[in-house]
């Protein structure tokens, strides 16, 4: 069987689609030429010889035959043919496979060339693959055809780099129309006699010529006409007959109304900037020199004229740069397609726009150059830049553009050309372009589908920022949006000058796209957005008209949900759909849900919050996602946000310093998850899971239940019960995105932007949406079947999180009979191999009405056959089918005469005459008309069924939550094996009275992400180490070597301490811990140019954050703080900030520092542990030390931190490593003690209070000796007495030392 061809090409079987595109913005005079030669190999081709005039007796009409769209080379040649055609039957077999051929179209006029793919004996065809990717069976023998080599590959329409074998469509060649008949491109009024166009290249554009008469061929099939074409009737009866098929080309001449380059780029006002810059640094050299020239002389308004709407130079400081003023003589020369997608453009000069013309997305002028270079598209042939795609690949190279900071204006076609052609007769409408309407803005946080997105779980968020600055009190006003999930987070804070809790949000969420108003934030809150995010798309918008204030915004959601809740009282929707699990939990009076209710009520504790969401709904509004992510939103709070002092704090805070500095989310080195905590817990088998993990991670609990309840659910999820455990996980892992596909199929109900039904679309998107609601329909029954199945495990546990989450009825929802009415609905399997759904009875009452409407018309008609059987007197007359004719009352020859008069004969054969009776004629109406309304209900069944699916959207919700929440303990309680070393569940003790001292007690603690074969030689150290308690010191005070793992020792703690509150397991033989309010991380030497702010500025702005904010139940981990200053200086900040922590704050914490004179000073303070990295010195060559670091914790001062032997394993030459060895040892001899050491080369006992005396009494000799000098006038004058005793001083000094 021959394989059909693929309708990927949108174009009209009587016109060039080339030309209709080229013509865009063109106007020229055409004249008739035949089409040119495509082929790869000949760019220069010979002439053809002249079709024969007689028609070929096996070729079906014009309406039948399937046109090729030919390739991008279209060049000034007339029409080309082999010299040496073979035609004749001549037979072919294995020996041309893989060969080059050329097949004669006579329809086009045109040889389009292929490659023989294979051969099949049985029948003596050929399989060719054209270079358009299409397919034919062809017997060669009886084909017009020339062999030809393969000379390379010439130019095409094509992504560079793409394959056939990926799926990649070449987008310059069109599919025939007759399948759709909505190809609109033939509507357009370009190219109507003003002139012709220049064509670069020495070439010359195919266009297309519009004549009024000929626009109702052009439009697509005739009524009655078949939409599919068989590949092999491909040929032209009579080519004669083709009307406006007739190909034209253009010929030489001045270039008349082109338009100027300009471009769009991401994250960027590039409209304001000069053209020519905007040419040099988007356009390749090729493209330069082709479209450069032209931009400075036909659109001046575009660069050194350029206004806004309004009329407003680029000075102003009102200037929209968003929008563009277009000079009226430049409008009065437009055609209707050429103002059309100018009209588009001139507001929405920040956007790349897709502009649909048939089955193409097209891209013009400055939007061509971003879709050559960003999306690898080819330019057309032409004087004016212009690119595009296929509709099915829409969705990949929106992506591509959004995820590279481009804005993407989508322009669909809303109107097919017959409905134009009937607007026109009824309205006495004058207009020659199919209506096109804006149908979405896609950004990177506007992404709701695509093949990153997919292959990605983090969520992409949207986040609002709005700011109050009131008597130097800073307070945030945030509004964060995951639109592929419908998640709003809403929150209001005080904060510090440093913005630091908006910091810690920005931290953890890492949103890719920042919503604010224009010139309204602080310095500070500017910074804080640059530095804490990765390269966002930033949308300022206008103060109170788009950006709303509280008033407005809680005005514009009122009127909403007042007409959601309208559509739920007259029972369109379910009042289900306002009560969302931690959203609607229950509604106001004026119909808003519970958290919004909330924020209104806070009053101006609120205000800010509202006002984010106001800026985040109007940007949303332009995208056409307001109504749908309102609807079917999920609502939260963040933790710490003060709003009405209704909302508990049940969590830990990290804030910005402790997520990076600890490399939770990210590592230090690429950004990416490797070596993280979150990677190493990182189990899951789900993206919901996934995504549920990091929101864990980034918030541990600190209530002392909450930590109890989940450490006995990831306890109940090993041992007996670990198998079940895993089959869960191995039924979840074939789940697809559940979050993200349920808020598509949610949206999907709203009938606006591009699912309003308007929209003209060629690919089947029906079908698409049927493959996704019944993936959601099965995953939904997935994770109920994988739930119950676990529920099993509750005759073994006692943890009331999993009976919670695996009761159904409780936190697992009660689904299985509307599970049950879905697949009693209609056949699963069926639908999504047919692409249609055909519901069992019972089901739509809709569609049973109209299929019994057609039973009874079609009983009435065997009741009629019955009548005339019996009135005829012949029991063998029957109804036939002939062709389109049904119900024919076939009746045989002899008894023609009693047939009535009224009886219509239609049709005959041999022995007998087919009649259509007054009845039958009249039920074939009926019947007609019942078929037609059956039709259209089975059309719109999907529909109705999604409806009726999201009346229970807030249980598919709560079900995946659930999921969720299992798949995550599941995780946690396996990830113990992924420690290297004993783990124990930990100890978590509450304090029973104030005075009660906060407790860190651990034994043998490893690390939770190193481990051995990671650290190369040897094997990770764990450490003993207690902080806090009854009998302990709250704060350690570290030294040691330098490379000795103090660094490693403090974020081993402090994330052993965020494992223990996420519930998981530590990987400690025991572990104690008192609940830890917040981690405060102060590590790292690093600058913030960008905000001014040197090494040493931002580690002391760090500590001020530390001070300011810690209590006595938070964590503090400082490291080597002081250093980016003067010895003096950095020892006097470093302690005083630990006096602050040990004396005022009286929190527990470890401070690792170089500084051993504070070891001396808090040696005998109770308060304070001095503890050091344990280490062993030899001595080396040239007097330079070589240390063995030992990596363990030992109570007491190290006296050195041996900064020559870190140089020595730098590979520092040695006469260097040898110097600085001597040098070392000479300030020590002035500055300090060299002290024997101990068998570990540390524990050495510090100086004596006496040997302290002796220094300071000859330091202070030594002044006074300098001092005397300066008082004599000679050298002679000077008493050798002086000398002489203070130099005896110093040898008694260094022989007792």
């Amino acid at each position: 069987m021959a394989p059909t061809r693929r309708m990927s090409n949108g174009r009209s079987p009587l016109v060039n689609q080339q030309s209709q595109i080229t013509a865009f913005f063109s106007k020229t005079s055409s004249s008739p030429s035949p089409s040119p030669v495509l082929s790869k190999q000949d760019l220069n081709p010979k002439p053809s010889p002249s079709p024969s005039p007689s028609p070929s007796p096996t070729t079906p009409s014009p309406v039948q035959a399937k046109l090729r769209k030919p390739l991008l080379v279209i060049g000034p040649s007339k029409t080309t043919s082999p010299s040496t055609p073979v035609t004749g039957s001549k037979s072919y077999g294995e020996e041309v496979v893989n060969r080059r051929v050329k097949v004669y179209w006579p329809l086009d006029k045109s040889w389009y060339v292929g490659c023989v793919k294979s051969f099949d004996e049985l029948t003596g065809e050929h399989l060719v693959q054209y270079d358009d990717a299409d397919e034919e069976t062809l017997d060669l023998g009886k084909e017009k055809i020339e062999w030809v080599e393969d000379k390379g590959r010439s130019l095409r329409r094509l992504r560079r780099g793409s394959v056939f074998e990926k799926g990649v469509v070449p987008v310059g060649e069109a599919n025939v129309e007759e399948e759709s008949g909505g190809d609109d491109s033939s509507d357009e009024d370009w190219g109507k006699g003003k002139g012709r166009e220049e064509v670069e290249d020495d070439s010359e554009d195919v266009e297309f010529e519009e004549e009024e008469d000929e626009e109702e061929e052009v439009e697509g099939p005739k009524k009655g006409q078949s939409k599919k074409v068989d590949p092999k009737k491909r040929k032209a009866v009579g080519e004669g007959t083709m009307g406006s098929g007739k190909r034209r080309k253009s010929s030489g001449g001045a270039e008349k109304n082109t338009f100027k380059v300009s471009s769009v780029e991401p994250m960027k006002n590039a409209e304001s900037r000069k053209a020519s810059d905007i040419l040099d640094n988007v356009l390749p050299g090729d493209a330069l020199e082709r479209f450069g020239a032209r931009e400075a002389e036909k659109l001046p308004f575009l660069g050194g004229e350029r206004k806004d709407a309004k009329r407003r130079c680029p000075g102003d400081a009102n200037y929209d740069p968003r929008t563009l003023y277009l000079p009226p003589n430049f409008l009065k020369n437009l055609t209707g397609g050429q103002r059309q997608w100018w009209e588009f453009k001139s507001r929405h000069m920040d956007k790349v726009i897709f502009f649909k013309m048939g089955k193409f997305y097209e891209l013009f002028e400055m939007d061509a150059h971003i879709g050559a270079k960003e999306l690898d598209l080819q330019y057309m042939k032409g004087g004016q830049p212009h690119c595009g795609f296929p509709e099915k690949n829409f969705s990949i190279n929106v992506e591509k553009l959004a995820r590279k900071g481009y804005r993407v204006l989508v322009v669909e076609q809303t109107e097919t050309p017959e409905q134009l052609e009937l607007r026109r007769k009824e309205k006495g409408s004058k207009d020659k372009v199919v209506k096109r309407e804006i149908c979405a803005v896609v950004t990177k946080g506007t992404l709701t589908e695509g093949e990153m997105l997919s292959a990605n779980p983090d969520a992409s968020y949207l986040m609002a920022v709005t700011e109050s600055c009131q008597f130097e009190e800073r307070s945030f006003g945030v509004c964060v949006v995951d639109v592929a999930t419908s998640r709003i987070i809403l929150g209001q804070f005080r904060d510090d000058s440093e913005c630091s809790t908006l910091c810690c949000l920005l931290s953890e969420l890492r949103p890719v796209e920042i919503i604010k108003p224009a010139n309204l934030l602080s310095p500070e809150t500017e910074r804080a957005l640059m530095r804490h995010t990765r390269s966002p798309l930033v949308n300022e918008l206008v103060p109170i008209s788009e950006f709303w204030d509280s008033k407005k915004t809680v005005s514009e959601i009122r009127s909403v949900y007042r007409c959601f809740n309208d559509l739920s009282v007259s029972g369109s929707l379910n009042e289900a759909n306002l009560s969302v699990k931690g959203s609607f939990v229950e509604e106001d009076p004026l119909g808003l849900p519970d958290i919004l209710s909330k924020l209104v009520n806070a009053g101006e504790s609120g205000s800010l919050a509202l006002s984010a969401l106001g800026g985040t709904l109007f940007y949303l509004k332009q995208a056409f996602m307001d109504e749908t992510l309102l609807r079917f939103a999920k609502f939260e709070l963040f933790p710490y946000s003060g709003v009405s002092d209704i909302f508990h704090k049940p969590y830990m805070v990290l804030d910005a310093a402790a997520l990076e500095n600890l490399e939770i989310f990210e590592n230090s080195r690429k950004g990416d998850s490797s070596g993280t905590l979150y990677a190493q817990l990182n189990h899951c088998v789900t993206a919901f899971g996934k995504r549920l993990l990091k929101t864990w991670l980034a918030r541990p609990l600190y209530h002392l239940d909450s930590i109890r309840e989940r450490q006995d659910a990831v306890a109940g999820l090993r041992g007996v019960n670990l198998p079940s455990a895993l089959e869960f996980r191995k039924e979840l892992s074939r789940l697809p995105d559940m979050e993200r596909l349920l808020a598509r199929i949610f949206a999907s109900s709203e009938a606006n932007g591009r699912n309003a039904n308007k929209v003209v679309f060629y690919e089947d998107a029906a079908k698409k949406q049927l493959q996704e609601f019944i993936s959601a329909l099965r995953g939904c029954e997935l994770m109920t079947q994988a739930c119950s199945s676990l529920g099993v495990i509750l005759e073994n546990v006692e943890s009331g999180l999993l009976h919670h989450l695996l009761t159904p009825g409780k936190g697992l929802p009660d689904i299985h009979s509307v599970i049950n009415h879905f697949k009693e609905a209609f056949d699963w399997v069926e639908a999504n191999n047919s692409g249609r759904i055909i519901p069992h009875e019972g089901v739509d009452k809709e569609y049973d009405s109209a299929c019994k409407t057609v039973k009874e018309i079609e009983l009435r008609l065997k009741k009629h056959l019955k009548e005339q059987q019996k009135l005829l007197g012949d029991a063998s007359i029957n109804f036939v089918t002939i062709g389109k004719e049904a119900y024919l009352l076939e009746v045989p020859e002899s008894l023609r005469g009693n047939i009535p008069r009224d009886y219509e004969l239609r049709s005959s054969k041999k022995g007998f005459f087919r009649y259509w009776t007054p009845n039958i004629k009249k039920f074939l109406g009926e019947l007609s008309h019942a078929e037609s309304e059956k039709e259209s209900k089975l059309r719109s069944i999907l529909q109705r069924l999604i409806s009726r699916f999201c009346e229970h959207h807030d249980k598919w919700r709560q079900l995946v939550s659930s999921t969720a929440e299992l798949d995550v303990l599941i995780s946690l309680a396996i990830a113990n094996d992924y420690y290297e070393g004993p783990t124990c569940r930990p100890v978590i003790s509450g304090l029973s009275n104030s005075n009660e001292v906060p407790c860190f007690t651990a034994k043998s603690l490893g690390h939770p992400v190193l481990r051995s074969d990671s650290l190369g030689k040897g094997t990770f150290v764990p450490n003993d180490i207690t902080i806090g308690g009854s009998d302990h010191a709250c704060f350690i005070l570290l030294t040691g070597p330098n490379m000795g793992g103090k660094s490693t020792l403090l974020r081993q703690v402090c994330l052993a301490v965020i494992l223990a509150q996420v519930g998981a397991d530590v990987p400690a033989e025991s572990f104690e811990l008192s609940p830890v309010d917040r981690i405060f991380v102060r590590m790292g030497a690093k600058d913030n140019i960008m905000a001014g702010q040197s090494t040493f500025l931002t580690e002391l702005s760090e500590t001020a954050s530390m001070l300011t904010s810690a209590t006595c139940n938070s964590l503090v981990a400082l490291d080597e703080l002081g250093r980016g200053t003067s010895t003096s200086d950095g020892q006097a900040i470093a302690e005083s900030v630990l006096e602050h922590f040990v004396h005022k704050v009286r929190c527990r914490g470890m401070f690792s520092t170089h500084y051993h004179r504070l070891a001396v000073d808090y040696k005998k303070n109770s308060k304070v542990s001095l503890c050091h990295m344990a280490c062993q010195v030899g001595k080396g060559v040239g007097g330079v030390e070589e240390v063995t670091f030992l990596y363990r914790l030992r109570p007491g001062a190290c006296p050195k931190s041996y900064g020559v032997n870190v140089a020595r394993l730098a590979g520092l030459p040695n006469s260097v490593l040898q110097k600085a060895a001597a040098k070392s040892r000479e300030i020590e001899g002035i500055y300090g003690r060299h002290r024997k050491g101990s068998d570990d080369g540390c524990d050495e006992r510090l100086s004596s209070q006496n040997s302290e005396d002796d220094v300071v009494f000859f330091i202070q000799s030594l002044i006074n000796g300098v001092a005397k000098l300066s008082y004599h006038k000679s050298f002679k004058d000077i008493h050798a007495s002086s000398l002489s005793d203070l130099q005896q001083r110093a040898r008694i000094f260094l022989d007792q030392n």
